[in-house]
């Protein structure tokens, strides 16, 4: 693998757990929070919403779903 797709795997899956620990959370306060843009944890969120662990009930909040979810 090489590094930026492992650094990106690396963010999503710290996304993924930011969420799990903050509840309902808005895309620009994860951009805040992990220092990069709007559209880049967008795209992040993009991945982990096709993989069914988070969702937007409502625009551009986020939140984790029900999901079960094995984190190494």
């Amino acid at each position: 693998m090489n590094p930026s797709s492992s650094r990106m795997l690396n963010r999503i899956k710290a996304v993924y757990l930011y969420i799990r620990e903050n509840g309902t959370v808005t895309t620009s306060e994860i951009a805040d929070e992990f220092g990069i843009t709007d559209r880049t944890i967008q795209r992040d969120l993009t991945v982990l919403e096709y993989n069914g662990l988070v969702d937007s009930p409502l625009r551009g909040k986020w939140a984790v779903t029900e999901k079960k979810v094995k984190i190494s």
